[in-house]
């Protein structure tokens, strides 16, 4: 059967016309030239204007063989030859390209579409099965990369929304309008969207039309995935003003001695580019350009010193850092060049406001902050709660409420003061949960009638009782015998039961509803963080307002009876 997809990146070049007189001029001629590239234009099959540059990348030696020879005094003739091919193509109103072997090697890397693939993937890719995220911290020159092949839900890898931003996702799909899909192999597969987007493309020419254009409409068209919003909270500093008082803080800093403001990095979609280099050439204002095996963040900070005051930061912007597959460094071992301002990161302050210059773009470090908290409280509210809990009487103590919420709902166990013991001091006790569900649901129970200390309290409990129920198998066995016991053996939870749901349920001061605002601000911040920290342990949290009834005549019998 002859395969319809191939597995490609595709890049947007938001700033290329789509004319083949643009895209022509947009190609990189000098290093095209070296490596004796060749530029056709295709006729009868594509509808859209194209081009395709093809390079032969050969070399009569390959760059190891000398190495190899002084070491082990053998004499070795193997040429290299590995041909590459880019495809450049306009579909509507933008140019795209298609590099094939080692032809993305060969768009210029300014003309890429740095967010291309990931406003993409936080569309289309399912938030409970992300298989792989990057994400740069803001003030601390750090990387965090996560792989989980099987996939996992987002919220369980802990990513700080206000103070991370995401440059890769990836995950599966559900692309019912792609070729993929269409021709009959699946409708679920992978997609993996960075600065390019990775997944499986038509091999024909209308097929690979077709796929650009649902792309693209996904990307114009369709709202990000609620879940994956907050990819698209942190974007840089817009404000040329402010932009401009900190470039020109930041040419004074380069000026002046080193005190830790400014660290090295990694552009993030040359991560793979930088592990497969052997040797490092920077260049900022000189001829000559210093030779490395990796980047050298104080040879770039001494050239930058040099430079007169003023011209410091547009010597890094014009300077150059280039990756080499081998330590012969020719036009055929090149991996990749982009400008010195994306290999450093700056930390600095306005008054007191405090930015950072990552990959070349300046961002407000806590400038999301508040919108990340309002986000994450907001999403623990369902539209439908996952749990039904009666009203709570006028008057009724925590105690007296948790105590008969059993009898008017068999799913539940009350636990409230049915304790365990501390095994970090073992004289004490704890208590795990005030009411238990048959599917294993802990549910914490707070009236809220003193300020946010109480809800403070309430969500302490949840972090402690789901630490221990995870790290202690002397807690899961007797928090298992003794749900036993007070459900007189309805309920029976395996000893190593782990928590996959908590929900905490609030009844506020005088039956105010529960709402993400109706919450004590420092109660917001507390909530978000407890929430995001339970998630990355693989708990899904949940909040609910539990409703309150008018007054103890309103009552069922049942209530005034225990009473």
């Amino acid at each position: 059967m002859t395969t319809s997809t191939t597995k490609r990146t595709l890049y947007r070049l938001p700033d290329v016309a789509p004319t083949l007189d643009a895209m022509f001029d947009a190609l990189d001629h000098d290093h095209l030239a070296s490596i004796g590239a060749d530029i056709r234009i295709p006729e009868g099959r594509l509808t859209v204007p194209s081009l395709v540059v093809t390079a032969p990348m050969e070399k009569e030696e390959a760059s190891w063989i000398p190495d190899v020879t002084r070491t082990t005094g053998l004499a070795f003739s193997e040429s290299v030859r590995r041909p590459s091919c880019l495809h450049l193509l306009a579909v509507d109103d933008h140019v795209y390209a298609i590099g094939y072997d080692q032809g993305f090697r060969l768009i210029p890397n300014r003309l890429k579409d740095k967010r291309f693939g990931l406003s993409f993937a936080i569309r289309q890719v399912d938030p409970m099965q992300v298989q792989d995220l990057a994400a740069q911290a803001l003030g601390v020159a750090r990387t965090d990369i996560t792989i989980a092949p099987g996939g996992v839900p987002v919220l369980s890898l802990g990513v700080q929304e206000h103070s991370q931003i995401v440059r890769r996702l990836g995950g599966y799909l559900d692309g019912r309008a792609l070729t993929r899909a269409r021709t009959g192999r699946g409708e679920i597969f992978s997609a993996d969207g960075g600065c390019g987007l990775r997944l499986p493309l038509g091999i024909e020419a209308e097929d690979l039309v077709a796929d650009i254009r649902e792309i693209a409409r996904v990307c114009r068209e369709v709202a990000p995935q609620p879940a994956l919003e907050f990819v698209e909270h942190i974007v840089p500093l817009k404000d040329d003003p402010t932009v401009t008082r900190l470039e020109q803080a930041l040419d004074q800093a380069l000026g002046e001695p080193a005190d830790g403001r400014i660290a090295s990095t990694i552009p993030m979609d040359h991560w793979e580019d930088c592990t497969a280099a052997h040797a490092v050439h920077i260049k900022i204002n000189s001829s000559e350009a210093g030779r490395f095996d990796q980047f050298d963040l104080e040879y770039v900070l001494r050239r930058a010193c040099i430079q007169r005051a003023g011209q410091r930061l547009e010597a890094l912007k014009q300077g150059t850092v280039s990756l080499y597959r081998h330590h012969r460094a020719t036009a055929q071992d090149l991996l990749t060049s982009t400008t010195a301002l994306r290999w450093i990161e700056a930390n600095l302050s306005l008054g007191s406001r405090r930015f950072c210059l990552l990959d070349g773009e300046w961002y407000e470090i806590g400038a999301t902050y508040l919108d990340a908290v309002r986000s994450s409280v907001a999403r623990l509210f369902a539209p439908v709660s996952s749990v039904n809990l009666p009203p709570w009487r006028a008057g009724d103590t925590e105690r007296t409420y948790n105590a008969h919420v059993p009898d008017q709902i068999d799913d539940y166990v009350c636990m409230d003061r049915k304790n365990a013991r501390n095994p970090l001091r073992p004289t004490t006790e704890f208590e795990v949960c005030d009411l238990l569900t048959s599917d294993g649901t802990l549910v914490m129970v707070k009236h809220a009638h003193g300020g946010s200390g109480p809800l403070s309290h309430l969500f302490s409990q949840g972090l402690v009782a789901v630490q221990l129920l995870q790290k202690s198998a002397e807690v899961r066995a007797e928090f298992a015998q003794r749900v036993f016991e007070e459900s007189k053996g309805k309920h029976v939870l395996p000893d190593d039961f782990m928590p996959k749901r908590v929900v905490f349920a609030i009844l506020l001061k005088h039956g105010t509803t529960l709402t993400p605002e109706t919450l004590f601000p420092f109660s917001q911040v507390t909530l978000a963080q407890t929430a995001k920290t339970l998630e990355s342990w693989g708990v899904t949290v949940e909040v609910v307002g539990i409703p309150e009834e008018a007054s103890a005549a309103d009552a069922r019998p049942e209530f005034r009876a225990a009473a």
